[in-house]
């Protein structure tokens, strides 16, 4: 199972980036997705997730300015960033807890991660 995001870079103060993650290779059932980060010196916290069945939950920093979203035909589960603040700056990663088969256990599969750098 590969998951490859795409959508970060550098960007102001105030402007919007939209992240991509494909889940892609062997894959059977996916419940829930997430996007979390991580800044230099922190740990990993979440950003938002969402069920299988549409519902989410988003970090409180990020409310009202971040929607997730998903593609269940495509494996793909999306973040719009808007209002973007330099505290936003992290390295984002994007997390399936699916299984591969009908027969094994759900497990959490990881991206690469992708850089959002928010400038002042």
């Amino acid at each position: 199972v590969q998951l490859v995001e795409s959508g970060g870079g550098l960007v102001q103060t105030g402007g919007s980036l939209r992240l991509s993650c494909v889940v892609s290779g062997s894959i059977f059932r996916i419940n829930s997705m997430g996007w979390y980060r991580q800044a230099p010196g922190k740990q990993r916290e979440l950003v938002a997730g969402i069920t299988s069945g549409g519902s989410t939950n988003y970090a409180d920093s990020v409310k009202g300015r971040f929607t997730i979203s998903r593609d269940n035909a495509k494996n793909s589960v999306y973040l719009q960033m808007n209002s973007l603040k330099p505290e936003d700056t992290a390295v984002y990663y994007c997390n399936v807890f699916g299984s591969s088969t009908w027969f094994s256990s759900f497990s959490n599969y990881w991206g690469q991660g992708t850089q959002v750098t928010v400038s002042s």
